[in-house]
């Protein structure tokens, strides 16, 4: 290939591709990049005219590489991560870390934790560009594009890098008004009798609670005439009096403080730690590096705090 027509090719056209191949459309590469679908349709153009080869077979149901394309593909993925590269390590020898983390987490702990902490990230390194996303399902971060994950849960994939980043663990709880109505659980199968209310988050299984006594595991299955794949939801259903909930002592730790909700069974919880998931080692992104250290510091010191406690 002609030096010239490489230096035709720009990394902004690499980064479209590697986008409208992982979404697998112009219109969903062109909301993801915040452009339109004609910009999306003109840079994949470019840089096909730049390489002088077809790259994309495009039909009214789907978009798939062309054999170039695959090539082309690969050695996309190749530059752009040679360009974090030496961003990252530019950004570490001057230790003002710039350019974009694309972070993930679910909704509520995202928006009740992880979002004022990356607020109080980016008034350290305002050169940092910070999107975060909140979603209610599992996440592949590699295949779409995330930096990183903060999640809750001690279920993590082998293939995976991860950093504890706090000790956590689900509790369950009621309010005053429905054990009143109902009384208190003494026992861990006679949830079998009560309304539970169930939360059906990422790849749990739906109606089984598991629960550890010391270091013994229990399972029960939960019924309950109300259930949601939104934790505030089930909070708010607790807090009216519909029935008991297993949820983060994050979420409900302050409502048990102020007695909104009593801490039942107290002997048994659910281990579900804190954790940032990335694809790449802190030694080779030095703006993942100082997020996840700052993310740490951040949650081991709210770990402290007495209203995420319950006490």
């Amino acid at each position: 290939m002609e030096r010239s027509r490489i230096r035709q090719v720009s990394p902004v056209d690499l980064n479209v591709l590697l986008t409208v191949v992982r979404k697998s459309s112009f219109a969903a590469a062109a909301a993801e990049l915040g452009v339109s679908s004609a910009y999306v349709s003109k840079r994949i153009r470019m840089l096909e005219e730049a390489l002088r080869t077809r790259l994309l077979h495009r039909t009214t149901r789907r978009i798939t590489l062309t054999e170039d394309g695959q090539l082309a593909y690969q050695w996309a993925i190749r530059i752009l991560s040679d360009f974090d590269t030496m961003y990252d390590e530019l950004s570490a020898s001057h230790e003002h870390p710039h350019g974009s983390l694309h972070i993930c987490s679910t909704f509520g702990f995202g928006r009740d934790h992880v979002g004022p902490a990356l607020s109080a990230l980016h008034d350290l390194y305002p050169d940092l560009k910070i999107r975060l996303d909140l979603v209610d399902r599992v996440v592949d971060i590699i295949g779409e594009g995330f930096d990183m994950e903060i999640r809750i849960g001690n279920d993590l994939s082998e293939n995976l890098i991860a950093r504890h980043l706090a000790k956590n663990h689900r509790i369950l709880c009621a309010s005053p008004e429905y054990l009143k109505r109902h009384g208190s659980p003494k026992a861990l199968n006679e949830l079998l009798h009560h309304e539970c209310i169930i939360l059906k988050e990422r790849n749990n299984s739906f109606g089984q609670w598991t629960l550890y006594r010391e270091e013994t595991p229990e399972s029960v299955n939960v019924r309950g005439a109300l259930s949601s794949n939104s934790g505030s939801v089930v909070l708010q259903w607790a807090l009216d009096g519909h029935g008991i909930i297993l949820r983060s002592q994050w979420e409900v730790g302050q409502w048990v403080k102020e007695g909104r909700l009593v801490h039942l069974l107290p002997q048994y919880q659910q281990p579900a730690d804190i954790w940032a998931v990335y694809q790449t080692r802190l030694s080779h992104s030095a703006k993942v590096k100082v997020c996840v250290e700052f993310l740490e510091k951040h949650f081991q010191a709210l770990v402290s705090t007495p209203a995420l406690q319950g006490r």
